[in-house]
């Protein structure tokens, strides 16, 4: 949801004197993959993480779950919270969530398969639960899902109204050897996002150009 889009859907609440705050807050929902050699990134996505709790404000919401072989389950959620409005209570919060998160990344074993679309939909969901005004998804991946033969993921999914931010999209072996390859990877994931729903499909691999990016939501 744009900013214009945003402002307008907020006055109108007001007026009707049935403003609901949640439509105030940010949601982020971040996927990290920990399929096969990707598992090796994991210091990359604590730092993403460390920024986003010293950036999201009271009300807003956090969650950090695996990429794995199957990933619809709440099971692969490492950690997540909404921040008391009280700092002392936030501060507590977010120092719990980053124990937990140093915890789990600092062995991280690598899975068989890779289950970006049930990381997807499990994502929504939570979002959509939490009734934020703008919720975002941040997946840290190669974007290279792979699924085992009884796992059925190919059909159509929803991600209306959610931001969806690709980062640190690393180029596989064999995208070095026909770029196309990584475009086209890129192209698939754009197109059925979009479909999905989604409010908007970025790819971010400068990680600095990622605080731009939130601010903006």
């Amino acid at each position: 949801m744009d900013r214009r889009k945003f402002l307008l859907s907020t006055l109108a609440l007001a007026a009707s004197g049935c403003s609901d705050p949640r439509s105030h807050r940010n949601a982020v929902y971040m996927l990290v993959d920990t399929s096969g050699t990707y598992a090796r990134e994991a210091n990359k996505a604590v730092l993403i993480v460390n920024y986003l709790l010293g950036t999201l404000e009271p009300g807003d919401s956090l969650a950090v779950a695996r990429v794995k072989s199957r990933s619809f389950t709440e099971k692969d959620i490492i950690a997540k919270a909404t921040f008391d409005t009280r700092p002392s209570q936030a501060n507590a919060q977010k120092r719990a969530f980053r124990d937990k998160i140093d915890a789990a990344f600092k062995s991280v074993p690598g899975s068989a398969y890779t289950d970006i679309t049930g990381g997807l939909i499990q994502g929504a969901e939570f979002l959509n639960e939490g009734g934020a005004g703008t919720k975002s998804i941040i997946i840290f991946s190669d974007m290279q899902e792979e699924l085992d033969k009884v796992t059925v993921r190919n059909f159509p999914i929803s991600l209306k109204n959610i931001r969806i931010i690709a980062v640190n999209v690393v180029k596989l072996s064999t995208d070095n050897v026909d770029p196309r390859r990584y475009l086209g990877r890129l192209e698939e994931w754009r197109v059925r996002v979009q479909k999905a729903g989604a409010s908007e499909w970025l790819v971010v691999n400068d990680l600095d150009h990622l605080d731009r990016i939130l601010r903006r939501g």
